[in-house]
């Protein structure tokens, strides 16, 4: 008997779970992934922050090691199953298509992360309106807050670990400050809340926004020009710190972020604490090119008599004034650095 040629059919999906993390994130998700059963009838997506030179193998590793669900790297095109957990890989986003498939791109940093959680929660509420549960755990700083309120905005259900049990408790808490989240809790409670939902979860689609559909379109790198930045908010005197480009104002109050036009996006925290990061490195900068002046004075000034020894000097004393200001203010700001901790 042939075989038939026919391809086997995906599986029809309407729900899933969408989780964002930072530091702090593996504990977390151990905890929260060991109470959902192997049979658990939804696909799990995780972004975690992670640094480009890491694989993310170990957290596969630890959270196969529980009696869960199958966990796994996200790949592009792949069809997204039940009972399955699916991580973005490291140095690339991690986004469901238009075709419900996974995507991992290569597309530009928001918040400085890539991944980032803003683009794979604004993707699921686009795809999956009504039927998402998103999920904010411990982490820095504000990642995971625009696309929490774009889940929300879409119908979906918001759950974000209660700040006062979080190792990391910034983005629990911004996202608490800026949305009418429909759970704070414990992650211990997680599980069962989960499976509590799934079955109470409106399956009536409500419209997507349109600002929501275009930077869902941007992340997929479908749209990156001026005309779909105009139609998210006005230029405003910034410079992009990841491309030196003109940043335009998206948003406002408190949910205020920037984009440029090649796709790099900032909430304010996350655009203050670049800036901040780049003035510091021009602070180094600074500092040795007049240190090395300075030297380079002092050399010649033994080299040479009278006047000319004298003004060499002179110069190498103004240099050590701006050296002893710039010490100074790197000084400052050593101490002030937990202000501005990115993820």
């Amino acid at each position: 008997m042939k075989k038939s040629g026919k391809a086997e059919k995906p599986e029809k999906i309407s729900q899933i779970v969408v989780i964002g993390t930072s530091a702090g994130g593996l504990n977390a998700l151990k905890k929260l992934i060991s109470q959902i059963p192997n049979d658990f009838s939804l696909p799990i997506l995780v972004v975690r922050h992670i640094s480009p030179d890491a694989t993310g193998n170990v957290v596969l590793d630890e959270l196969n090691k529980l009696d869960s669900v199958k966990c796994q790297h996200a790949e592009t095109g792949g069809d997204l199953k039940s009972g399955n957990l699916y991580l973005a890989p490291s140095d690339h986003h991690f986004l469901i298509g238009g075709d419900q498939k996974m995507l991992v791109t290569k597309g530009a940093h928001e918040n400085r992360s890539r991944p980032a959680i803003d683009p794979l929660f604004r993707s699921a509420a686009v795809a999956f309106g009504s039927g998402v549960i998103g999920i904010i755990l411990t982490g820095y700083l504000d990642d995971g807050t625009s696309g929490m309120k774009a889940i929300k905005n879409c119908g979906g259900i918001c759950i974000v670990q209660d700040p006062d049990e979080a190792e990391y408790p910034d983005m629990p808490r911004n996202a608490l400050n800026n949305i009418e989240v429909d759970y704070c809790l414990p992650i211990a409670e997680m599980g069962a809340l989960i499976k509590k939902l799934i079955p109470l979860q409106s399956h009536i689609r409500k419209p997507i926004p349109e600002n929501i559909l275009t930077e869902a379109k941007i992340a997929e790198r479908v749209l990156s020009d001026l005309s779909s930045v105009n139609e998210l908010g006005d230029q405003v005197p910034f410079n992009c710190p990841g491309c030196g480009g003109v940043l335009w104002k998206v948003g406002k109050d408190s949910d205020l972020r920037f984009r440029c036009h090649t796709g790099h996006a900032y909430t304010a925290a996350y655009l203050l604490a670049e800036q901040t990061s780049k003035i510091e490195e021009t602070m180094w900068t600074a500092l040795r090119m007049f240190e090395e002046r300075k030297n380079l004075l002092t050399e010649m000034a033994r080299g040479k008599k009278g006047i000319g020894s004298q003004t060499a000097l002179e110069r190498a004393k103004s240099s050590q004034v701006h050296i002893d200001r710039i010490r100074a203010i790197l000084k400052t700001d050593e101490n002030k650095s937990g202000d501005d901790m990115p993820s």
